[in-house]
């Protein structure tokens, strides 16, 4: 087992050279995942674009995880609250942001990603704390996330309000990222219904998922966290994704605007 203490993580701004190494790492998202168009037309971009907010851990020369968040404007009208829209909305807003040269006020987390073979070792709460620590270095108070929570594809039919309100015995909520976010100080503000969303035919989604999609109505697919919708008369089907915000409070060094 790799000792986790050893491990390096840094941002893509220290390690460049590491930007297009970032997802050599073995993982383990649905295959339907990757054709959110938004996703598909920005994602990409974002450690290139924003390499002071992207990190990356290492194990010697293996990259083994990665966080990737951005900048945004949380203080426009229409932007003082988290997006209904979630993790889409806010990729939207951070390019455009940058695109039309405004100033940023908060951060959005887009993605925690850790090697299959170092799951269960406590990585995930590193490369978070490591990118609430790049976004307090860049001179912001707020690290938000739209967080997928792990454990709601094992109830996909639960409206996500009342999975965010399951509790353990001690408190803190039942779904094991979400915990690992409040435990950091996160605190849960509100659920994105629409956060995320993938459309396809018929044929896409067999492909995607290897379901038949031969009938109307809600499919559960192994993965997403809410059933997808499928109309055969129009052949196609559509997943729309929830997710939760959570706001972290940041501290610590700024940096020079």
């Amino acid at each position: 087992m790799t000792d986790t203490t050893r491990l390096t993580i840094t941002t893509c701004a220290e390690r460049p050279e590491l930007v297009a190494r970032l997802y050599e790492i073995d993982e383990d998202w649905p295959e339907f995942m990757r054709h959110d168009p938004i996703s598909t037309a920005l994602f990409s971009r974002v450690p290139e674009e924003f390499p002071a907010y992207c990190v990356v851990a290492t194990d010697g020369d293996r990259v083994v995880a990665r966080g990737q968040s951005v900048p945004f404007d949380a203080a426009s009208p229409g932007r003082t609250k988290p997006p209904d829209r979630g993790w889409d909305e806010v990729l939207l807003w951070a390019f455009a942001d940058r695109r039309e040269g405004r100033r940023t006020s908060a951060v959005s987390a887009l993605d925690v990603t850790v090697d299959r073979g170092h799951l269960g070792r406590g990585l995930s709460s590193r490369v978070l704390a490591a990118l609430r620590d790049a976004a307090a270095r860049q001179g912001h108070d707020a690290l938000l996330a739209p967080v997928r929570p792990t454990g709601k594809h094992e109830r996909p039919r639960e409206p996500m309000d009342a999975y965010v309100h399951r509790r353990r015995a001690d408190g803190l909520p039942a779904d094991p990222w979400l915990r690992v976010h409040v435990r950091a100080g996160g605190v849960i503000e509100k659920v994105a219904p629409a956060s995320m969303t993938v459309s396809g035919s018929l044929a896409e989604w067999r492909r995607w998922t290897g379901l038949p999609f031969d009938a109307d109505g809600a499919v559960e697919v192994p993965g997403a966290l809410v059933p997808v919708r499928c109309d055969t008369a129009h052949d196609h089907a559509v997943y729309v994704e929830p997710n939760v915000w959570v706001r972290h409070r940041l501290t610590g060094r700024r940096a020079t605007a």
